[in-house]
């Protein structure tokens, strides 16, 4: 069960992007806020997952789960490619990889004050 408990969420987290990305269209009609809505909550999920991997893999590295992260981004991105009415970019995984260099900042921020 200690395996499921850590593992789970990050696994649970991807699957949930797995199905939001087999969508075929994810457009609220909101224009500009869409776009700008959409991007913010790509960072913050891929920001959430690097947290949750991170979590899982009891390192005090980072870079595993962030490898892990971005790996998954740049699949993520590749699986929307074959989603009629999608389309992946690189342009995305740079944003998920903002949103995962903005929680590794938070991270290593709040660590650093619990040091204090």
């Amino acid at each position: 069960m200690r395996v499921l408990s850590r593992f789970g969420p990050p696994i649970a987290l991807m699957a949930v992007i797995f199905f939001l990305s087999a969508q075929p269209d994810l457009n609220s009609g909101l224009g500009v806020w869409d776009t700008i809505g959409r991007k913010l909550i790509h960072m913050a999920s891929f920001g959430l997952l690097w947290f949750l991997w991170q979590r899982a893999l009891r390192t005090a590295a980072a870079y595993p789960a962030i490898l892990i992260t971005l790996a998954y981004a740049a699949f993520d991105e590749y699986h929307q490619t074959f989603v009629e009415g999608r389309h992946g970019t690189p342009v995305d995984v740079f944003i998920d990889a903002v949103g995962i260099a903005v929680a590794v900042a938070l991270h290593a921020r709040l660590r650093s004050r619990v040091r204090e």
